[in-house]
C-alpha cells in the first residue's frame, strides 16, 4: 500500500491515461453484460448520496446559505445519523463505499483473475491502486469535515468543499472505468454480483 497522506490534494489522482484495457471475454453472451452492469448500479446509490451533498455545497457557494449552516444542512438530510455516527460530510456512505472496495480487492479481483487465466492482472493492479486514492481523499474528507463542524468559517468550508470535488470527481472516473472493463468478466466468471 503507498503512503499518499503527504501528497497535495492536486497530486491525487487517478492517471487515466496510464489505465489498461482489460481483454475481451469472447464467452460472453448479453445476459452475462446485463449481469456485470449489476455494479454500475450499486454504484449509482454511492453517487446519489455524493450528489447530494454536492448539492448542499452549491447552495452554500450560490449565496443561498452561508457556509456556517453547513452543519445543520448535512444534518437536515437523510445522512443525519452518518454524520453523527462519523463525524463526516459522508459519513456513513464513506465507509460503505470503503467497505465496498475491500471487497472487491478481498473478493471479485481475485476471482476475476484467476478465472480469467491472468489476463486481467493489470487491470485487477490499476483499479487496486485507485483504491488507494479514494481511500486516502475518504480520510481527508473526514478530518476536513470534523474541522468544519468544529469551525465554520469560510476557509473551513473552502477547505471542505475542495477535498469533496476531489472525491467526487475521483469517484466518478473511478466507477466508471471499472464498470466497463470489468462488465464482461464480472457477469461470466462471477455470475453476478
Amino acid at each position: 500500500m503507498t503512503d499518499l497522506s503527504t501528497q497535495p490534494l492536486d497530486d491525487l489522482s487517478l492517471d487515466e491515461a496510464a489505465r489498461p484495457k482489460a481483454p475481451p471475454v469472447p464467452e460472453a453472451k448479453d445476459i452475462h453484460r446485463r449481469q456485470g452492469r449489476q455494479l454500475a448500479a450499486i454504484h449509482r446509490h454511492y453517487l446519489m448520496e455524493m450528489g447530494q451533498i454536492g448539492a448542499v455545497l452549491a447552495r452554500i457557494e450560490a449565496g443561498e446559505t452561508p457556509p456556517d449552516h453547513l452543519k445543520r444542512i448535512v444534518l437536515s438530510l437523510d445522512m443525519a445519523e452518518n454524520f453523527r455516527a462519523f463525524g463526516s460530510l459522508c459519513g456513513r456512505e464513506c465507509q460503505v463505499l470503503k467497505f465496498h472496495h475491500d471487497i472487491e480487492g478481498a473478493d471479485m479481483f481475485p476471482r476475476i483473475e484467476a478465472a480469467g487465466g491472468g489476463k486481467f492482472r493489470e487491470v485487477v493492479a490499476k483499479l487496486k491502486a485507485e483504491h488507494e486514492v479514494v481511500h486516502e481523499l475518504i480520510l481527508r474528507l473526514g478530518r476536513a469535515a470534523a474541522a468544519l463542524a468544529e469551525d465554520p468559517r469560510e476557509e473551513t468550508f473552502t477547505a471542505a468543499a475542495a477535498v469533496f470535488r476531489k472525491l467526487d470527481e475521483v469517484v466518478r472516473s473511478h466507477f466508471g472505468y471499472e464498470e466497463t472493463e470489468l462488465e464482461e468478466a464480472i457477469g461470466y466468471y462471477l455470475g453476478a454480483i
